[in-house]
């Protein structure tokens, strides 16, 4: 698909179905294996090669899979990195992402000390009615989710999917402009709440009944919760393909300048004739 006539955000989805596809199944499998590895033994020279090398493959998996993936969904320019580079150059990004997460959780842990600590500022009456220790931690605690779930995903995501497309020719200031999107953070919100904030409330009530039937409840709300966090990291990957090609510009020495009409010479102008004063007649008489 050409740059002039970019793909549709569901033209994409169909474009990338077996990659989407892959998103679902590979993910699952991949986190059993994970969950596998845990419980290898360690007692011999080859399975502690293997608990050392387990990871690694694991993790070269899931960096080809969301590279994979990502490269599918977006337009393809020609400049292109290839897959390996493009799957390596998203590790970078996933300590940046490790880094603010751990982050994020120790503020998480400082948020009832911030909390005693604001309410004791405030003024008694306000102490007592608005900003009560509760309203001060509920307060805190839900600008945590936001910035854990919403700003850090929303400024993450641009960076890693151009570095899965180009390695680190990345074309910085488009995407820093891209950051200005409001759609772009529409998104990720609508993708925040479909595939995180819903599936938290899925626990929310305690199973009841036999101890069968609570197997069933919570089998079933992990496969929902599963389902709706793979669809919202697609269609937010999805999403950010199609607004990011929406946004090219065009090169400075490609860019057309409006030339006023007048501004140029008339349709008489002549530039090899000169003009040549006739002859006095009266210095020849």
């Amino acid at each position: 698909m050409s740059d002039a006539n970019p793909m549709s955000f569901f033209q994409r989805l169909r474009f990338a179905r077996l990659w989407i596809v892959l998103q679902f199944v590979l993910t699952l499998i991949l986190t059993l294996a994970a969950l596998a590895w845990t419980r290898l033994p360690d007692k011999h020279a080859w399975q502690v090669t293997l608990t050392l090398l387990i990871p690694l493959l694991l993790l070269l998996c899931v960096l080809e899979l969301e590279a994979a993936t990502m490269r599918k969904l977006a337009d393809d320019d020609g400049r292109r990195a290839n897959l390996l580079a493009g799957a390596l150059s998203l590790l970078p990004w996933i300590a940046v992402a490790a880094a603010a997460w751990a982050l994020l959780d120790w503020a998480d842990d400082q948020i009832p000390l911030w909390a005693g600590y604001l309410n004791s500022k405030a003024g008694a009456h306000p102490r007592a009615a608005t900003f009560t220790y509760d309203h001060i931690q509920r307060w805190l605690t839900e600008l945590e989710w936001v910035l854990r779930w919403i700003v850090l995903p929303a400024k993450l995501i641009p960076f890693a999917a151009s570095s899965a497309q180009w390695g680190w020719k990345l074309p910085w200031r488009r995407i820093i402009r891209f950051l200005w999107n409001w759609r772009w953070w529409l998104g990720v919100i609508l993708a925040a709440i479909a595939g995180v904030w819903l599936p938290g409330h899925f626990f929310d009530k305690l199973p009841s009944g036999t101890v069968s039937a609570q197997v069933w409840h919570v089998g079933l709300k992990l496969a929902a919760a599963y389902l709706l966090a793979i669809c919202s990291w697609v269609l937010v990957l999805a999403w950010w393909a199609t607004l990011f090609a929406a946004k090219k510009h065009p090169p400075d020495e490609e860019v057309l300048v409006a030339v006023p009409v007048l501004a140029g010479p008339s349709q008489d102008y002549r530039s090899a004739k000169a003009e040549i004063p006739p002859p006095d007649l009266d210095s020849e008489s």
